[in-house]
């Protein structure tokens, strides 16, 4: 048996479908369904210039019509999990410095961790007390306190 032109492009098509498999993005997808479609041009005994003519539209395509469809929905969502300062959101944490904006000082622990905290609504809250983080700005928690 015999490996034709258009064997080499269905077998180059599936290996960059495998890539894909462990890439993110459909970006070696699309360069597949070129190849798909260079290997039908030359299934068909066209030329060269069609076959690589064919591989270009079929990754134009691939990448400007399929591609945003794929991303869009069948792409898995990063922003969905929260992860370093953003997750602290929500969390409880316990003052270890009375919080004061006023005098620019106050500082608790949450997961462990230390970090300066100022409170939404210029509240003091004392050593001690339990708070909750209502969001991050830069490096300072803004933070209610759960005395109430």
């Amino acid at each position: 048996m015999d490996i034709e032109i258009w064997h080499i492009w269905i077998i180059i098509a599936v290996l960059l479908f495998i890539v894909e498999i462990f890439t993110t993005g459909f970006l070696t997808a699309a360069l597949a369904l070129g190849c798909i479609a260079a290997g039908i041009s030359s299934y068909f005994d066209y030329g060269i210039k069609i076959q690589l003519l064919s591989f270009s539209i079929g990754t134009l395509i691939g990448f400007f019509g399929v591609r945003p469809f794929m991303l869009k929905y069948a792409h898995r969502k990063s922003d969905k999990i929260k992860t370093n300062a953003d997750a602290l959101v929500g969390k409880i944490g316990k003052v270890t410095e009375a919080i004061d904006n006023i005098k620019n000082q106050g500082r608790i622990t949450v997961e462990g961790d230390d970090w300066k905290a100022e409170t939404e609504n210029d509240e003091t809250i004392n050593t001690g007390e339990k708070v909750e983080v209502l969001k991050v700005n830069s490096t300072i928690l803004i933070v209610k306190s759960l005395k109430k």
